[in-house]
């Protein structure tokens, strides 16, 4: 099994979208399932050794289920056009994600659209500290790999509590604050795919931690 074989899998349930077709290949979905998880397992174990702090996150609690939630999403397909993953997962916001798909290849972390209590925690930690922040996303290394936070409808005018001549007025009034950077199919289906996740994880570790740290204060 290979990547290769689980952008195939993922191009045919993309155009079988269906539970009948799932079905008749629910043994080839395991198979390509399992290989993620395996993977997963082995960049839960390099990870381990690069942060004192990291999380046990074994591939099968990392994996995101490939059924889209109709209950909320009626409109979406039956099943998602990628594999999505986040190791370092204490919860489900602030973990090191990893997303192979059909459309979209990416690694990021952060907090993406966060609940109004932690976005709280994270703007009371810029007005506290927001300098080491900004020292952090305004770094060469990091500018190079991620660019810019993603931008998400900020607010037009200062939050609540705060002034609108704030000196950090700019990244109080965003909603998320998440970073990623895009991959190519080639790049993941590459023999040192692994190696350019582990140099993703390290240059997002600042970044992940004073947040972290922001929402758990």
């Amino acid at each position: 099994m290979s990547f290769k074989k689980l952008y195939a899998f993922l191009e045919e349930l993309n155009k079988n979208n269906n539970k009948e077709w799932m079905d008749e290949h629910r043994e080839h979905y395991h198979d390509v399932r399992d290989f993620y998880i395996d993977w997963l397992n082995t960049m839960n174990i390099e990870l381990a050794k690069i942060d004192p702090d990291y999380f046990d996150t074994p591939g099968k609690k990392a994996i995101n289920r490939i059924n889209n939630n109709l209950m909320f999403h009626p409109n979406k397909p039956v099943y998602k056009d990628h594999f999505g993953a986040g190791l370092d997962q204490r919860s489900k916001q602030g973990d090191f994600y990893i997303h192979i798909g059909i459309s979209e290849n990416f690694i990021g972390g952060g907090y993406w659209h966060p609940s109004s209590k932690l976005l709280k925690s994270i703007r009371a930690a810029i007005d506290y500290n927001g300098e080491d922040f900004k020292k952090i996303i305004n770094k060469k290394s990091f500018k190079n790999m991620f660019g810019e936070l993603m931008e998400d409808n900020p607010l037009k005018t200062s939050p609540k509590g705060y002034s609108q001549d704030h000196k950090h007025i700019d990244l109080l009034r965003k909603k998320s604050f998440a970073v990623g950077v895009n991959l190519t199919r080639q790049e993941i289906m590459s023999p040192d795919f692994s190696d350019r996740v582990i140099e993703v994880y390290k240059e997002l570790l600042p970044f992940r931690r004073y947040l972290n740290e922001a929402v758990t204060v």
